[in-house]
């Protein structure tokens, strides 16, 4: 019988996969199982490489599908999310994701069609990369800047964690509004503004305070 996995990356401690399997649910999928990297880098680890990663190619079968929180849990880089789509794609399961409902699967044997999906996969790997080069950036100013003084005054503590921090980042750049971001991710309204205004201060506040 078909089943829908639901893949999740807990990078941090403060990250609640039960959180991303509500989301997923919030959206309309019933998840059969579910499976999660916990502590692993998505910016510098293959899909593949990763220990439970390994386990989607042995585990979905066609028919199956495979959801996602956004592409970028599918690889570290375009190349990597665009081979990890295509392999399942191959294998007759489908891809879909939480944010924006994107899906991609062979099904078309139409060649317009099937350039469309081939663009459209090729647009979103390439965002996905864009978007992990800014974390990493981001990641390495905060870092540097918390050390350069050891005293330097932390300020509260964001409400947001590393994973609702890529979230959001992840639906500004598709456009979607504060509001609709904030009922999806539980944070309030002022702190996705306050996200998209500056987020090399958010991301130094999460440094600061090793989220």
């Amino acid at each position: 019988m078909p089943k829908t996995v639901l893949y999740a990356r807990v990078s941090t401690a403060e990250q609640n996969l039960d959180h991303q399997k509500k989301q997923a649910e919030a959206a309309g999928f019933k998840i059969d199982k579910v499976i999660s990297d916990n502590g692993v880098s998505g910016i510098s680890t293959k899909l593949s490489d990763r220990p439970q990663g390994k386990r989607l190619f042995d585990l979905l079968q066609k028919g199956d599908t495979l959801v996602v929180r956004w592409v970028d849990r599918l690889g570290r880089d375009y190349r990597d999310v665009s081979d990890s789509i295509r392999h399942f794609m191959r294998e007759g399961v489908v891809i879909k994701t939480v944010i924006n409902g994107m899906v991609f699967d062979g099904a078309t044997k139409d060649p317009i069609q099937q350039a469309v999906r081939d663009a459209l996969i090729a647009f979103m790997a390439a965002t996905a990369e864009a978007q992990a080069i800014a974390t990493r950036e981001a990641q390495r100013a905060g870092i540097a800047a918390a050390k350069s003084d050891p005293r330097t005054y932390r300020g509260r503590k964001p409400s947001f964690t590393r994973e609702s921090f890529e979230a959001v980042i992840a639906m500004l750049d598709q456009g979607v509004g504060a509001s609709a971001i904030s009922s999806a991710t539980k944070l309030s309204r002022q702190a996705i503004l306050r996200i998209r205004q500056d987020r090399s201060s958010a991301e130094r506040a999460l440094a600061l305070w090793d989220l």
